[in-house]
């Protein structure tokens, strides 16, 4: 099992999450999940393998829940958990009172296979490999926001240095 790390950074980025996580990954892998590092942030809680995928900008969205017509919140657009070096997609994304799981999810964590799916921490896990990858960042790019302009030349700006 993991053990609880109080210096644990809570948000990572996808290039971070590899280096971190991505040791037994496919190279195919590799290269299908640094799609989503200009757009993606990951973020954990208490437990260093299990990062849901938010909006880089922290984009809030409104939110038609509780019956509120002014709340927005920010999407979690999927929830990867490693265990044992293996990638899986979770059937269910933290959500609090900043965050809402997209609909996306569930169309993603429902048309991947049930083969090699697993229980972890109460959670329905469903594992990615080289035949799923594609479909899996194929559908997330079809709805995660893209960057700003204002973004966009912020890193340029960094990066001049």
């Amino acid at each position: 099992m993991y053990k609880k790390n109080y210096k644990l950074k809570k948000t990572i980025s996808m290039k971070q999450f590899i280096s971190e996580f991505g040791e037994n990954f496919s190279d195919h892998i590799k290269k299908r999940l640094m799609e989503l590092d200009l757009r993606c942030v990951l973020t954990r809680e208490n437990d260093e393998n299990i990062l849901d995928l938010k909006h880089v900008e922290h984009t809030k969205f409104d939110c038609k829940c509780n019956n509120s017509k002014n709340e927005k919140k920010e999407y979690a657009y999927g929830e990867f958990v490693v265990v044992d070096g293996i990638l899986y997609f979770s059937e269910k994304c933290a959500e609090n009172s900043a965050v809402m799981q997209s609909p996306i999810v569930n169309t993603v964590y429902t048309s991947l296979s049930n083969d090699n799916s697993i229980l972890f921490q109460d959670t329905s896990l469903k594992k990615v490999d080289d035949n799923n990858i594609d479909y899996v960042i194929d559908t997330l790019l079809t709805v995660y926001p893209n960057v700003s302009q204002r973004y966009i030349d912020i890193l340029k700006h960094m990066t001049s240095y």
